[in-house]
């Protein structure tokens, strides 16, 4: 069986890169590269010096081995000849061994005190091995350690003269020990001002992340939300990478409190709608359920007149319930974005058509029509777009005094889009209902009363069924002129629609 996974042990666990924080991990790599740097310069430093006393001792064994060289040189006075020891001029240490053939004449090293002492047998023949006339080589005597030596031929035979090596030692072990103190404390000092340094340049970015951390805290899932919280503009520099960061974070914020803005406004209106859809459902509700009962009571003996009344107003109701019903349906399959017939339509002949309409259902007004000369033809739904003339027209009898002239013109725009106006002279809208004009369930007063008008649904339905053909209604208003303006793109256009209802309608303002 295969062995497992070896467990990770706590401080293996602690010490994981990925658990460090940013601060622990740049002061960290600033501790490690530093060290490497000093690290480099010691060793690059004492190779350097070695290199350059090594230099300096080959020099003055080089003086040396010359002065032994000349002072061997001389005639003989005992037949063995001048010991070079006593040459003129060698420093204390110096090494001298003058060797005949394989007999050692002379060997030894001097004292301080600048007095020859002998070497023994064995550091004797270490140093019969030398090549003569070689530049110098380093060599390990027993009891002396090491030595610079070199051999150079003399009548007779050979002198070797070395110099010791241990001062140079020393001086690369102290320089060794003061690069090392030195290195360690500038390492230590520089890990305490880096981690102070970078705990007050990371500080911008603690407040960035202070202020994710007051956001992430609010309960954004419900209600209205104020996200007032936002990045301090002294760290949104875009120059600096911290900067770019709470820039940013201040765009997602700004983004995310528009959103809630919206969503808490699309609540509140899916609210509104449901407390008007109920109230406007529950009137006719009402009136059906009383005047069934009243006809139901003892029928038999109710006068025939009453019970034609009551099922009468059963029937308005029901008619009245029905509308709102169908109206509250459309308005669903428009937001749903379900796609709508899509032919030829002649908006000059709607017009006419709508135009003719409104004046049976309201001859105290005054309608006049105003039509291009050629068709206008846009492609789309032929009875909504009645539907958006006929609500406009009757938004305009409703809102009016008698005697009030509403004309309706169709014109062609510049950019290519049919414009259809429905204007009138009556005393206009109030202007803090025109934000509201387009808005479900609006009426020309704030009560619900049937005299204000309709169900409040009509100008929605003309506003949904525009945006789903990719147009666009407005409304402008004053005392004596209120202008509805509905804009649609014309066939062979460069905004020719080729499919509807698959855009969500936009709801904006209306009457």
């Amino acid at each position: 069986m295969a062995p497992g996974p070896v467990p990770t042990t706590g401080p293996r666990r602690w010490i994981r890169p990925g658990r460090l924080s940013l601060r622990a991990k740049l002061t960290g790599s600033m501790v490690l590269l530093l060290t490497f740097v000093c690290l480099a310069i010691g060793v690059s430093g004492e190779i350097a010096l070695r290199s350059f006393l090594t230099r300096q001792i080959d020099d003055q064994l080089s003086a040396a081995s010359a002065r032994a060289h000349d002072f061997a040189s001389r005639p003989p006075e005992d037949g063995l000849g001048p010991n070079p020891l006593n040459a003129p001029g060698q420093a204390s240490g110096t090494l001298s061994v003058r060797v005949s053939g394989d007999r050692v004449l002379y060997a030894g090293v001097l004292t301080v005190q600048g007095l020859p002492q002998g070497l023994s047998a064995e550091q004797e023949s270490g140093l019969f091995s030398i090549p003569a006339d070689r530049p110098p080589m380093t060599l390990t005597i027993g009891g002396l350690g090491d030595y610079r030596v070199q051999a150079v031929t003399i009548p007779g035979g050979v002198v070797v003269t070395g110099l010791p090596l241990a001062p140079m030692q020393d001086t690369l072990t102290t320089v060794r020990w003061i690069l090392f103190g030195v290195a360690a404390a500038g390492v230590t000092g520089a890990g305490f001002l880096g981690a102070f340094a970078v705990r007050r340049t990371l500080r911008p970015l603690d407040r960035v992340a202070a202020t994710a951390g007051r956001v992430s805290a609010m309960r954004l899932d419900r209600g209205q939300v104020a996200l007032s919280v936002r990045v301090p503009e002294i760290d949104t520099d875009p120059r600096t990478e911290v900067g770019q960061v709470g820039s940013a974070l201040n765009l997602m914020l700004g983004h995310i409190a528009r959103a809630l803005e919206a969503r808490h406004a699309s609540e509140t209106r899916v609210r509104r709608f449901v407390a008007d859809a109920s109230h406007e459902l529950r009137t006719p509700l009402a009136a059906i359920r009383g005047y069934a009962e009243l006809a139901g009571r003892g029928s038999a003996l109710a006068p025939p007149e009453i019970v034609a009344h009551s099922m009468a107003r059963i029937q308005s109701e029901a008619a009245r319930m029905t509308t709102l019903v169908e109206d509250l349906l459309l308005l669903a399959r428009l937001d749903a974005g379900r796609p709508l017939e899509a032919s030829e339509v002649d908006l000059a002949r709607l017009a006419a058509d709508a135009v003719g309409d409104a004046h049976v259902a309201g001859p105290d007004h005054r309608w006049e029509l105003r039509l291009p000369p050629v068709p206008v033809l846009v492609r789309g739904d032929v009875q909504r777009l009645h539907q958006v003339l006929a609500n406009l027209l009757s938004n305009a009898r409703t809102h009016t005094p008698p005697g009030t002239t509403v004309i309706t013109a169709l014109t062609r725009s510049h950019g290519g889009a049919a414009v259809l106006t429905v204007t009138d002279d009556g005393p206009g809208i109030a202007p803090e209902l025109l934000p509201s004009v387009f808005e479900r369930f609006a009426r020309g007063d704030s009560s619900r009363s049937r005299t204000a008008g309709g169900t409040g649904l009509g100008m929605a339905i003309a506003s949904a069924i525009v945006v789903a053909h990719h147009g666009s209604i407005e409304v402008h208003s004053r005392p004596g002129h209120t202008e509805f303006a509905v804009r649609l793109p014309v066939i062979g256009s460069s905004q020719r629609v080729h499919s509807f209802g698959t855009t969500t309608p936009q709801v904006g303002p209306r009457r």
